[in-house]
């Protein structure tokens, strides 16, 4: 593997990311509106929402860097209130890990660019 370069798994990597945020935030829209019974969580609805929404922006390289930071918020935010529930979603730091990078990715390619 050595010389093989990182553009295209980088990106299927990074359109992965994006795709598994997006759809896990939708199902979770959908399970917050209660449309899978129970009652409608209108926190949890803002927060995927706002993820859902971030994770669409992530995927497209103008609104990566903002999508990214709507989903690291988002993620930040769901930890803590998972945690306080004695849960510790290790998804979620993945996630965040694989966000950071596809970000610091990003913004080298926009300093290298204006070189």
């Amino acid at each position: 593997m050595s010389g093989m370069p990182l553009r295209r798994p980088f990106a299927v990597f990074h359109a992965t990311l994006g795709l598994v945020v997006l759809v896990e935030s939708v199902e979770t829209v959908v399970h917050a509106l209660g449309l899978r019974g129970g009652a409608v969580n209108h926190h949890l609805l803002l927060l995927a929402g706002v993820e859902a929404i971030g994770a669409a922006l992530f995927l497209f390289p103008p609104t990566l860097l903002a999508g990214g930071a709507a989903m690291l918020a988002t993620f930040a935010i769901a930890v803590v209130v998972h945690a306080g529930r004695g849960e510790f979603p290790l998804n979620l730091l993945v996630f965040a890990a694989g966000t950071v990078l596809v970000m610091a990715r990003a913004g080298e390619k926009r300093v290298e660019g204006r070189r």
